[in-house]
C-alpha cells in the first residue's frame, strides 16, 4: 500500500512541476509577445500569434484574422513602434494534456488600464497564441457615462451589421 502511496504522489508532484514549468514558460512567451510589439519586431510577434490566429480589438468592428491583422498592424510596425503594454498581472492556466492553455491579464497602455485574455495551443512542440481580445477597462461607476458616449457609433455599427 505504502508503494501504491508513494507512485501516486510521485506522480502528482510530477504533473505540478510540468504545470508550473509550462506557466513560466507561456508567462515568458506572452512577455516576448508583447515587447515585440513595443520593439516593432514584426517577426516575432506574428511567429507567436498562429497562422489561423485571431486578435480582438477594442473597437466593435475589430475582429482582426490573421493576415488582415497583419496588413493593418504593418505600417505601425515600420514606424518602429506599435503598441506597448505593460503587465501589471497575469493569470495563466493550462489544461491536463499540456497542450492546451488560456489566460488573462491587466495591462498599462495608452489607454490606461486594459485587460486582455487569450488562448493558446501547443503546435509541433512550439506554444501560439490562437486568439487574443483586448478589451479597455470601465469602472463601473462610469458605465452608464460611456455608454451615452459610445450609443450613436454602437447605433451606427448596428444598423451597419443589419443592413448586411
Amino acid at each position: 500500500m505504502n508503494k501504491l502511496l508513494m507512485i501516486i504522489l510521485i506522480l502528482f508532484t510530477g504533473h505540478l512541476i510540468a504545470q508550473e514549468d509550462n506557466q513560466e514558460e507561456l508567462n515568458e512567451l506572452i512577455n516576448e509577445w508583447h515587447k515585440a510589439a513595443s520593439e516593432a519586431d514584426y517577426g516575432t510577434y506574428f511567429g507567436i500569434l498562429a497562422d489561423d490566429g485571431v486578435f480582438i480589438g477594442t473597437d466593435a468592428s475589430e475582429n482582426w484574422q490573421n493576415e488582415d491583422f497583419r496588413a493593418f498592424s504593418k505600417p505601425y510596425f515600420d514606424r518602429g513602434k506599435a503598441w506597448s503594454f505593460t503587465t501589471i498581472e497575469r493569470n495563466i492556466y493550462v489544461d491536463k494534456s499540456g497542450n492546451f492553455a488560456w489566460f488573462d491579464e491587466l495591462l498599462d497602455t495608452r489607454m490606461e488600464i486594459c485587460r486582455g485574455s487569450g488562448v493558446l495551443s501547443k503546435e509541433n512542440g512550439k506554444w501560439r497564441i490562437k486568439h487574443y481580445v483586448l478589451s479597455i477597462t470601465i469602472p463601473n461607476e462610469d458605465v452608464d457615462q460611456v455608454s451615452t458616449l459610445k450609443k450613436e457609433k454602437d447605433s451606427l455599427f448596428m444598423l451597419n451589421k443589419k443592413l448586411r
